[in-house]
């Protein structure tokens, strides 16, 4: 278990739109410290929207300093060319944390609805409202926030495990 109170940077990656959410833990309250996204135009090239990945998480760690970086697993696309575009974003994402040390944790997205609305089979609104009762927020955050919100949520939960219980990605 980590320290009393700390910080998690939970990332939902994707090239045009990532979300980014912080959020603080204090024994075991949450708060709400930064959310947003990481919007790239269609008319940027694939180069500038990495680019701008990179360098906008860098900004987010250094301004939040969190100590601990969650981000939402791969998925299985029929569409080669989706899955490497992702992997393209994500890869922008981890470099950009992984130059501060942070330790970095995958969570499925199964895992990650099942940790915040307990079923992991769970809609997106099921997962934003449940994000605004766990960080006691009144309003909704953009839909790629709420997600990265989700999977910072969700790694508290596994954090909170016995060592025994912990995903082999924590």
């Amino acid at each position: 278990m980590p320290k009393k109170k700390y910080r998690i940077l939970g990332i939902d990656t994707s090239l045009r739109s990532s979300g980014i959410g912080v959020i603080e833990v204090n024994g075991s309250n949450l708060s709400l410290i930064f959310c947003g996204r990481i919007y790239n135009r269609s008319t940027e090239t694939h180069s500038v929207c990495l680019k701008n990945i990179y360098n906008d998480l860098t900004d987010c760690i250094k301004k939040y300093n969190p100590g601990f970086v969650a981000v939402e697993g791969t998925f299985f696309s029929k569409n080669a060319k989706t899955a490497m575009i992702l992997g393209q974003a994500r890869g922008a994402a981890i470099s950009a944390c992984a130059q501060f040390d942070i330790p970095i944790a995958e969570h499925s997205p199964r895992t990650i609805k099942q940790a915040v609305t307990g079923n992991g089979s769970s809609q997106k609104d099921q997962v934003a409202k449940m994000v605004m009762r766990l960080l006691g927020i009144n309003e909704q955050p953009q839909e790629d926030a709420a997600d990265a919100l989700a999977i910072a949520i969700c790694h508290y939960h596994q954090l909170s495990l016995p060592e025994s219980l912990r995903s082999p990605n924590i």
